[in-house]
């Protein structure tokens, strides 16, 4: 898809000889032309900073849409304002579809500028860019609607029925390497960036808590996640400093999504309880936490009565002793440089730990069931 914008944008390039640049209705860039001038004030840090960072900032979108780009039919000339970053005049082409803006094409204004004949030649291409557009977007659409009915479907049946719709809207795509991707907190009114070109789709999943975004993301190796942690990078950022996000385990095909989703949310989850792992974490890195993230997440079971009491506000000193030394395979010396503290110091708090969970130290199982109380505790 990106392929064809390119040739759409370089066809109105060509018409209008400027460099032209395509940016969807929310002001992200989709494609730009090349430019090969020699005169420096033919770029200026508007145009730099849309082709570097692919965004426009509020101020400038504000600039822009204040000349009603928004509501127009045909091109629309807009004068330069140095003191806004803009140097030279534009035009802006805008792509409609059905009546709806959808994008705007953005070229340097010139003295002579394009004539009205070309200008109406161009309008004809970004008419064709905004069809295109919109194909996408249904596409989008559907594809979230059906990746996000798999993601909430009941066993059996429901499932299958689910997975095969969303493997009828993906085509070939289905049998393909996959992950998906979790961010957590997701506010359900939070506009996601549907710039990440990796994520086939995006789907919100309401939880008993704050809910949560799912992206599908594809891959092309199994041992290659970058696109899925640029995705899930980009993603957090837009949900807020508190959200965090997990990758699941790549694999082929649709029939183990719901696994898929599992290891996202639990890497987020773990994200989220140990900042070492995250902001955004593989399910493959997360060690203890794959087993303790399978444990229920509210209710009766999920502390232990015996550590309960040292997991009260008033210990939290002694519950982070005790996660400190047990991270440190019970190794005093260790345990005591990485608290900061004596290591009598450390034995009087092991002490206490003790006498108030009833738990024996020098007792394996004692010292599973603590070490997973404690981490559990910050799940």
């Amino acid at each position: 898809m990106t392929g064809d914008y390119q040739e759409l944008v370089d066809e109105i390039s060509a018409l209008l000889d400027a460099p032209a640049t395509l940016e969807n209705r929310d002001f992200g860039l989709v494609a730009f032309g090349a430019h090969d001038s020699d005169d420096d004030t033919a770029m200026d840090p508007v145009r730099t900073r849309s082709i570097l960072t692919r965004r426009s900032t509020p101020a400038v979108r504000a600039w822009f849409e204040a000349f009603g780009i928004t509501r127009a039919t045909g091109p629309v000339r807009i004068p330069a304002a140095p003191e806004a970053g803009v140097f030279r005049d534009r035009i802006c082409l805008p792509v409609r579809h059905r009546g709806v803006v959808l994008g705007y094409v953005w070229l340097l204004d010139a003295d002579p500028g394009p004539t009205d004949e070309r200008l109406t030649a161009a309008m004809e291409v970004a008419a064709r860019i905004g069809a295109l557009l919109f194909d996408e977007a249904r596409a989008g659409a559907d594809l979230s609607r059906e990746f996000g009915a798999v993601l909430t479907a009941g066993p059996g049946r429901q499932h299958d029925t689910a997975v095969a719709a969303l493997g009828e809207v993906l085509g070939r795509d289905a049998e393909g390497l996959h992950t998906v991707v979790c961010v957590t907190p997701w506010a359900d009114d939070t506009p996601a960036v549907r710039a990440v070109a990796s994520a086939a789709a995006l789907a919100a999943v309401p939880a008993a808590g704050a809910s949560s975004l799912a992206a599908l993301v594809r891959l092309r190796s199994p041992d290659r996640l970058d696109p899925a942690l640029s995705a899930g990078d980009r993603l957090r950022s837009e949900a807020g400093q508190a959200a965090t996000a997990g990758v699941a385990a790549p694999r082929r095909g649709l029939a183990e999504l719901a696994a898929s989703w599992r290891e996202a949310r639990a890497a987020a989850r773990a994200a989220r309880a140990e900042p070492r792992l995250g902001p955004v974490a593989r399910w493959s890195s997360i060690g203890p936490y794959r087993l303790l993230t399978a444990l229920p997440e509210t209710g009766s079971e999920a502390g232990d009565p015996a550590v309960a009491p040292l997991l009260l506000p008033v210990h939290r000193e002694l519950a982070h002793t005790a996660e400190v030394f047990l991270d440190h395979a019970g190794q005093a010396g260790r345990a005591a440089a990485a608290l900061g503290v004596h290591r009598q110091t450390l034995y009087y708090r092991l002490s206490r730990i003790q006498q108030i969970t009833g738990l024996d130290l020098n007792d394996g199982e004692d010292r599973l069931l603590l070490h997973m109380a404690v981490k559990r505790a910050r799940l």
